[in-house]
Order: C-alpha cells, then sequence, then structure tokens
C-alpha cells in the first residue's frame, strides 16, 4: 500500500496525527486534503502542505478525490454526513470510506441511505486530548490507542483487512465492533465523563462568590477530573445530539446511582458509602496503564519525576552506572499521566528488574 492515496475530509488533530504516520510509514503515499472554502487559503492545510504532510490541497471533490484508495472523513460527525452525499458521486468504487468520529449510528445510517455500505468502515480512534487542530497533531497521538473500526454488514472482508493491517502499522490496536454496541460504550466511558465534567465546571462556576475563591482555589483533583471540559464545544455538541440514545441510557443510570448516593448521605449510611468508595477504587486502579491488545512484548517501566534541571539526566546516570541498558527514555503527556512522568524501556526483562530496586532505592516513585 505504499502508493496509496489518501484523502482527508475535515484535517485538525486526528486526521493530521494519521496523515504524519502515514507519511512516516509510506513515504511515498500522496495524501490530500479537502478546503471548503475555495476563496480563502486554510492555514492549517497549508502548514501541513509546507510541513511535507500534505501533497495537495483541493476544492473540489471530483478533481481532488477521484483517484483515492481510502478517505478519512474528519470533519464533525453532522457535517462528515453531508459531505457523503456530494462524496458518492466522484469516488472510485474500490475505495474505502472511514471516518474517525465517536459516535457511529448516523453515519452507518447515511451510509445505508445513500447505498454505500459496500465502501464504508466506521472508525473511531480512541485517542485525543483537549488540545485541537493540525498544530497540535502528533505521529505518537495514536501509538498503543485503541483504533475500533465498525464496518457494515455489507462490507467486504478484503477491504477491513486492509483498513485493519492500515491501523496496527501506524501504531494503533484495531477492534472490531458492530455500530450500537460502539455507541454504547463510548458513552458510557466518554461522552457521560464529558458531560459530567462539564456539568461539573458549570456548577463551580455558577455557585462561586464574587471574588471567585473556588477558581482561585481550584487545583489538583478538580484539575484532573474536569480536563476533558477543555475540548472543543461544537464537537461534544454534535456528539450528543448524534449519540443521545445511548446517552440518555447511562445519563439515566447514572442519575439513578446519585440519588441513591443522595439517600446514603441523607440517612448517613456509613456502610454504603464505604462500599461505593471502595468499589470504585478496586476498578479503578485494576485498569491498564496500557490498552490491552496483541502488541509485542514491552519491558517498561514510569515513574514520577521531580520539575528540577538534570532529572533525566540523574535517571540515566543511576542506570548506567549499573550497566543497565535503556532501549528508550521520555516524558509522557499523554492520556494517563498529565504531566511529569517517565517513560523508560528497555531491550530486556532482566534489565527491567535490575532497574526496579535501584530507582526504588533512590527514592522514585514507579509504576509498571
Amino acid at each position: 500500500m505504499k502508493d496509496i492515496t489518501v484523502g482527508f475530509i475535515g484535517f485538525g488533530l486526528i486526521g493530521g496525527s494519521i496523515a504524519r504516520s502515514l507519511k512516516k510509514i509510506y513515504p511515498s503515499c500522496k495524501l490530500i486534503a479537502y478546503n471548503y472554502n475555495k476563496e480563502k487559503p486554510n492555514c492549517n492545510l497549508e502548514a501541513a502542505k509546507n510541513d511535507g504532510i500534505l501533497d495537495k490541497i483541493s476544492t473540489d471533490f471530483k478533481e481532488g478525490f477521484s483517484h483515492c484508495n481510502i478517505i478519512f472523513l474528519c470533519a464533525p460527525v453532522l457535517t462528515n454526513i453531508v459531505y457523503l452525499k456530494e462524496l458518492k458521486h466522484h469516488i472510485k468504487p474500490d475505495c474505502i470510506l472511514t471516518d474517525v468520529g465517536s459516535v457511529k449510528g448516523n453515519i452507518h445510517k447515511a451510509i445505508e441511505d445513500l447505498g454505500l455500505e459496500e465502501q464504508f468502515i466506521g472508525g473511531h480512534p480512541m485517542a485525543g486530548s483537549e488540545k485541537t487542530g493540525y498544530q497540535n497533531s502528533s505521529i505518537t497521538l495514536l501509538q498503543n490507542a485503541f483504533y475500533i473500526l465498525t464496518p457494515t454488514e455489507k462490507t467486504p472482508d478484503h477491504m477491513t483487512r486492509k483498513l485493519t493491517s492500515l491501523v496496527s502499522e501506524i501504531g494503533a490496536i484495531p477492534v472490531i465492533l458492530n455500530s450500537k454496541e460502539h455507541d454504547d460504550i463510548t458513552a458510557a466511558i466518554s461522552h457521560v465523563p464529558h458531560i459530567i465534567a462539564a456539568t461539573l465546571v458549570n456548577m463551580v462556576k455558577t455557585h462561586d462568590d464574587e471574588k471567585e475563591k473556588m477558581r482561585a482555589l481550584a487545583a489538583g483533583g478538580f484539575k484532573d477530573i474536569t480536563r476533558i471540559a477543555s475540548s472543543s464545544p461544537i464537537m461534544w455538541q454534535n456528539i450528543c445530539l448524534t449519540n443521545r440514545e445511548s446517552i440518555l441510557k447511562f445519563l439515566e443510570i447514572y442519575q439513578n446511582n446519585i440519588s441513591e448516593f443522595i439517600k446514603a448521605l441523607e440517612e448517613e449510611n456509613q456502610q454504603f458509602l464505604l462500599e461505593t468508595f471502595e468499589l470504585s477504587k478496586e476498578y479503578r486502579d485494576a485498569l491498564p496503564v496500557k490498552p490491552l491488545g496483541k502488541m509485542d512484548k514491552v519491558f517498561e517501566i514510569y515513574l514520577d519525576l521531580p520539575d528540577e534541571s538534570g532529572a533525566i539526566a540523574n535517571v540515566a546516570g543511576i542506570l548506567a552506572k549499573n550497566k543497565i541498558n535503556i532501549k528508550n527514555i521520555g516524558i509522557l503527556h499523554n492520556r494517563e499521566f498529565s504531566e511529569g512522568v517517565l517513560h523508560i524501556e528497555f531491550y530486556q526483562d532482566d534489565a527491567k528488574n535490575a532497574a526496579l530496586p535501584l530507582l526504588i532505592q533512590h527514592q522514585y516513585k514507579i509504576y509498571e
């Protein structure tokens, strides 16, 4: 697939990250992006072209996308559906259409209505950031992240295999689901948590005093659990409107849970309160630091890093002094650790096992 032509409609954080990854693994591939504004250049697209990521910017579907082997729909969910109606008349019969939206039901329905089921595979890279736009895209954003694929009942197996292989090659972990199953899962683990974060922030904002004491003191846990509330409002408006049924289902479940908690608090039900926190801690502590999937064995550790000059050099020096070779080292700013966590990867398990007691001895907090 090294000489494939890939089109992008919408080119922000996810589209830009996919494009960067494709250019790395297939340097000779041709990447094209759509500019809906025929009168004005798009600064993000121009930047990507200057970076050598995009080969072409097109304002015309027929001229720009009729030769594509794969087209990624990376605009907001409702906008993607609008574009499909025009794209239908210009794409090749063997072109794979896929999207990156976190809701699948609506676009699958649109695909069915347009008779494009034999070319469509829904996609959802479960990676992202509160930061948006091409300028924040990264070749590492999709590394070891789940990438859900939702083929239709009519999608040919060879197309599913082709896209699955591509997802693996860019470093993500493909997972096949049907669209309804996907929407229920993402409502529970992504969409409802975002709504909770947004409403929690608004609760504090609304009930703060004129001196904004709550805002001044908001830090630590509050900022951690509300980080996702800084994501694109337009994107989340689209998500709520397009995954309404699944979101309502799990909001009602959550509402019942809150009602039970309120009742327990009113009645000073100590056992209920304790069990609630015990069960949540047990489940949260059991969540994997990294996604589970078919990956090569990796020998790695994570450790808290002091915010001081030479901190990384100190760690590397301890390991070098004891003749422990490092395969890779770097600071993480990803989904699990917001800042100040050092990731160290080793060539062998023996090296990792030798490093652990040394670093603990030097008072570093370790996460395996």
